[in-house]
């Protein structure tokens, strides 16, 4: 029994050191394979990454370009706005202008219409005029064209 012993604790020793250089055997066989393999993964994963970095940055300029036009049309858009506004408020303050001539016309009207033949209120107007003028010149034209010049200085 103890020769069997010895025996299968010799075949175990020598199976395990046989196994044990078969391990390291072909570990130097799948070691440079599997460093290729992983290198091919990063390869690939790198280039996923390369990929999709460059449809982000594609997609990133589209969205610029379309956010300019967007703005370049706004810009457009509000210019055309402003620019029938100024027509608009142009067209009204002419308007404006009209009606206001119109009402001092009529104002006119009025007024010199109620000055005809009314001597007498204009006569009291100019006196009313003198009396306020704070000693102010009148020069009257006489039938020559020529004024009567100060006949004597006011205010002395």
């Amino acid at each position: 029994m103890y020769q069997n012993r010895q025996a299968m604790a010799l075949g175990t020793l020598a199976f395990l050191v046989v196994a044990f250089f078969i391990f390291i055997i072909l570990a130097f066989w799948a070691w440079p394979k599997y460093n290729v393999y992983k290198q091919e993964l990063n390869g690939r994963a790198a280039l996923k990454e390369a990929e999709w970095s460059k449809q982000i940055l594609i997609e990133e300029a589209k969205a610029r370009e379309q956010a300019a036009l967007m703005q370049a049309k706004a810009k457009v858009t509000l210019a055309e706005a402003e620019g029938k506004a100024k027509i608009a408020r142009a067209k009204a303050e002419g308007q404006a202008d009209i009606e206001r001539a119109k009402a001092a016309a009529e104002a006119n009207k009025i007024i010199g219409e109620s000055l005809k033949n009314n001597e007498e209120y204009l006569r009291y107007i100019w006196i009313k005029g003198l009396q306020d003028g704070n000693g102010e010149r009148i020069y009257i034209p006489t039938e020559a064209g020529l004024p009567i010049l100060e006949a004597g200085k006011a205010g002395k």
